[in-house]
């Protein structure tokens, strides 16, 4: 292409409307470059939608890590947000004024003022405040073996069928160099993400592949692969192995329950933190989006971690509103959120 060899990143755009981009990244390999190449995509794969203040943050490339909401003696809603600048340019006057224009442009005339400023002792216990949960909960959220009982009351939904008809085999016969891992399943949100996120955490370093999907909503990826010393997977309990932790997190990436935290009504995300300490992208803007379609006002949202003896987990604390429609008091009303909560953070 009479390129030079230095990173190059190209994009080239669909011929008609509708049609996908092609980005092409040339870059040094690494192991896990193929998910860290997915949680920037997925970082920036949404167009802004008027209103939303959690979407502009994350376009703005400011990471939230907590918010606090409350109501003010004149009846007005102040919104804290505790963030942090992937740029590390917060400290300057002029991403400081931009990110300000920018929140001021969207919000409109909602909006009557916006200040950004460092977080001070005084507000200490806000972001350190990640209270312990309860043993009960915690169970529920973190348990390694979830029974066939278990993933379906959680998941309450019947696109959890489809999914747990994923097939998986690994051929050692097609390359002298390469191990060939082929997945059929079903295809969702963040799917690409999370095979390549699984692959890395166990030290597979991907060569190269192909996926592709057709219009009933399944995907086929053809992945060849090594280990971190470069030799293919030929022994039976590492395939296994390998197949057993992709299914978990293909079938299960995300856990979701709705719990009472004194007399009021907590609902609950967590996901998996990579080895490398990231989260998953864009957990914050997805659950505040589908809370805004049901009409749920969020009193106050919270993110911490939570380590177990697995792994570490990032976990999403919302205190939701009671509603009409929705009575938090009321099982039938919290499945229902749980539900659209989970079809909008898988993309179903």
């Amino acid at each position: 292409m009479g390129l030079p060899c230095d990173d190059v990143v190209l994009v080239r755009h669909g011929l008609k409307t509708g049609e996908p981009a092609v980005i092409t990244v040339n870059c040094p390999n690494k192991t896990g470059l193929g998910c860290d190449l997915c949680w920037i995509i997925l970082e920036f794969g949404l167009s802004i939608n008027r209103g939303d203040v959690t979407h502009v943050l994350t376009e703005l490339e400011l990471m939230i890590h907590k918010v606090k909401v409350s109501t003010a003696p004149d009846g007005g809603v102040v919104d804290l947000f505790f963030i942090t600048d992937c740029r590390e340019l917060l400290h300057t006057k002029q991403r400081k004024e931009d990110t300000c224009a920018r929140l001021t442009e969207v919000l409109g005339e909602s909006c009557q003022s916006c200040e950004l400023q460092p977080a001070g002792p005084e507000y200490e216990s806000y972001q350190h405040g990640f209270s312990s949960l309860p043993p009960v909960v915690a169970d529920e959220l973190f348990c390694s073996d979830l029974s066939e009982a278990e993933i379906c009351s959680q998941t309450l939904v019947p696109d959890i069928l489809r999914l747990k008809k994923a097939t998986l085999s690994i051929d050692n016969t097609l390359s002298p160099a390469h191990t060939l891992l082929q997945i059929q399943c079903l295809d969702q949100k963040c799917l690409l993400y999370d095979i390549m996120r699984t692959l890395k955490d166990c030290g597979i370093k991907i060569a190269h592949g192909k996926f592709s999907s057709n219009p009933k909503g399944y995907c086929e990826l053809d992945l060849f692969i090594v280990q971190a010393d470069g030799k293919k997977i030929v022994g039976p309990e590492k395939q296994e192995s390998i197949f057993s932790r992709l299914r978990m997190e293909m079938l299960y990436p995300l856990r979701l329950t709705i719990a009472n935290r004194g007399p009021d009504t907590e609902l609950l995300i967590a996901n998996p933190v990579e080895l490398c300490g990231k989260g998953r992208p864009r957990v914050f803007y997805d659950v505040t989006l589908a809370l805004k379609a049901l009409g749920i006002c969020i009193f106050s949202a919270e993110i911490g971690r939570h380590s177990t003896s697995e792994r570490q987990w990032e976990v999403y604390r919302f205190l939701l509103d009671d509603t009409r429609e929705f009575p938090l008091n009321n099982d039938r009303a919290r499945h229902q959120i749980v539900d659209r909560v989970r079809r909008t953070l898988m993309g179903w």
